[in-house]
């Protein structure tokens, strides 16, 4: 058994569902989480957890609100000696063998002074230790999201990189592994079947064309993430539900989300086409549907006034975007474990 300090960044669900998935794998392990925001919310059910601040990004009208993500991240930023002394505190009494960090910004840190060993399991690092055939016009917001990725969530020992797009990693980097999705287990105790309602689901406040989009939709649409019950024509709202919500998303014709990896990787799982609308200026979550469109796996849409025929252009090329995803590979829990189980014993990568 070993002690096991885990960050995880709080803004949004995805960071927290995959610490939650593989916290439930290592529970032969002593855990102890540090997060915040909807991080606590998600793993304080089952785990111990420090409420610690770290960075955040602020979601406005569905577009990432540069103005407001500054001021909220120089204010934590200004904590930044209080924040690393009670880490240091947490560590001291805790007396942690290792740590894993998803996406956060302090632990990292206190690891190199301390000599921690420290891993970083995420997405998000797709964009620093691969090569992207992204447009020109997208080349400005990649070169700065690489840069903030770098600088500041790029501090742990070695990196295990999960991503449903394969791109080519750098060469030189021995720390880093590139693999497939993790899913949580509810998801993969799920059967897909084939279905005609479509599921929408947005994470954020999303734009206001969103439900007359939803509403020229030919089909039933059920809708998460907006906290509210009931039918309005086409749509029938639904409250959060882990189980009614993956009940749904298996037995769909097809998904409408924005950009979220973790959202992603579960649909195509399932074999299900995605029409993907990103958030604005989260070049991530451009990234994200930039591949799905470009590997036939549905259709992204960065724009926020959608063509009329966007539905009909979709659903016409419904089978093309099944046939591409059957060929495609969307499970990596077994690998991504074994390579966990490895570092924590280790304190290092397995072998290439």
């Amino acid at each position: 058994m070993a002690r096991i300090l885990y960050a995880v960044h709080g803004t949004g669900h995805g960071h927290a569902i995959r610490a939650l998935t593989v916290a439930r794998r290592l529970r032969e392990h002593d855990l102890l989480f540090i997060s915040h925001g909807a991080g606590l919310e998600l793993l304080r059910p089952e785990f111990p957890v420090e409420d610690c601040p770290s960075l955040v990004t602020v979601i406005k009208a569905h577009k990432v609100a540069g103005a407001a993500t500054v001021r909220a991240n120089l204010r934590i930023l200004l904590q930044s000696r209080a924040v690393l002394e009670r880490l240091h505190d947490i560590i001291k009494h805790f007396r942690p063998e290792v740590a894993l960090t998803d996406y956060e910004f302090f632990l990292p840190r206190v690891c190199r002074r301390l000599g921690l060993p420290c891993l970083s399991l995420d997405h998000q690092h797709v964009l620093t230790c691969c090569r992207h055939p992204v447009p020109l016009s997208r080349r400005p917001a990649s070169l700065v999201t690489r840069q903030v990725v770098a600088r500041l969530f790029s501090r742990a020992d070695a990196f295990l990189v999960t991503s449903f797009f394969r791109p080519p990693l750098k060469p030189g980097l021995d720390n880093v592994r590139l693999l497939p999705p993790l899913l949580r287990e509810t998801v993969l105790q799920r059967r897909p079947e084939p279905g005609g309602h479509v599921v929408a689901y947005q994470g954020y406040a999303t734009f206001r064309r969103f439900f007359p989009f939803l509403r020229a939709i030919p089909r039933e649409v059920r809708v998460y993430g907006f906290e509210r019950e009931g039918r309005e024509g086409n749509l029938i709202f639904k409250r959060p539900s882990e189980a009614g919500f993956l009940d749904d998303l298996a037995s769909c014709a097809y998904v409408v989300c924005g950009g979220s990896h973790s959202l992603l990787s579960e649909a195509l799982y399932y074999g299900k086409p995605v029409l993907s609308f990103p958030i604005r200026n989260a070049f991530e979550q451009y990234l994200n549907a930039f591949y799905l469109e470009r590997l036939g796996f549905g259709l992204a849409c960065t724009g926020f006034r959608p063509k009329p025929t966007l539905i009909s252009t979709f659903e016409e090329r419904l089978p093309h975007f099944r046939a591409a995803i059957a060929a495609g590979h969307f499970l990596g829990n077994p690998e991504i474990l074994s390579h966990l189980h490895h570092f924590i014993r280790h304190h290092t990568l397995p072998p290439v």
